[in-house]
């Protein structure tokens, strides 16, 4: 068994109880400007968010047929980006620099770039961020407007953390809750999406924590 939140109380020999079912997490429009942990719990103190419709974090990939191959560019707006490194729609990017580059205001164009210019939403998976990172983050959105305070229906953005305190099977899952928020906007409303996971390095190094923990070799995992 992987740990999904806190171990503080549990011991040796305590009763588990197998549900029977996946772990599933809220999607949809109730999901845009809140914070959720791995488990699709919100950590905002906002109150709770609708649960009507949920989805599992582990299912099958599309089969062959189902992918697109049709190559599109997908116009940032930025023109420095779509004139010497272009997007490519349903593509996967990189985004490499130090601290105080300005990685964060590019991510804030693109989500602001994508709802005013394609109708569409981001989602944000934090993987083993600092607290401090994940909340500058945050209150950066909200002054920016991506996260609207007055009526967060019109927010543009979901957020997912499993931050450096939380166990390395929170840090190594919440990419999939991020993924999965993302994919229900893809696959039911039909809108454009972004999906930002900041940052890869924490979530390999989340693996190979979970690695030790179940004695196996990283690549096992």
């Amino acid at each position: 068994a992987v740990a999904m939140s806190a171990t503080d109380g549990l011991k040796r020999g305590m009763e588990v109880i197998d549900t029977g079912t996946p772990l599933s997490v809220p999607v949809g429009g109730a999901t845009l400007g809140r914070i959720f942990n791995v488990l699709g719990e919100p950590i905002d103190n906002l109150g709770p968010v609708d649960t009507r419709t949920t989805s599992p974090i582990h299912r099958s990939a599309p089969t062959f047929i189902q992918l697109d191959t049709k190559l599109s560019i997908f116009e940032t707006g930025i023109k420095v980006v779509d004139l010497l490194a272009p997007y490519r729609r349903g593509g996967k990017i990189g985004l490499f620099g130090g601290a105080g580059v300005g990685k964060t205001v590019l991510i804030m164009e693109l989500i602001n770039n994508i709802a005013k210019a394609h109708g569409g939403v981001s989602v944000f998976g934090g993987v083993g961020e600092r607290t401090r990172e994940g909340n500058d983050l945050y209150m950066e959105m909200k002054e920016s407007g991506v996260i609207n305070e007055q009526n967060i229906a019109e927010s543009k953005v979901a957020l997912v953390y499993g931050q450096m305190n939380e166990p390395p099977g929170a840090r190594m899952r919440v990419g999939l809750t991020a993924l999965t928020m993302a994919e229900y906007f893809r696959d039911v409303n039909e809108q454009d999406v972004l999906l930002f996971i900041d940052n890869i390095f924490r979530f390999d190094q989340a693996g190979s924590e979970v690695s030790a923990l179940l004695r196996r070799m990283p690549a096992a995992v």
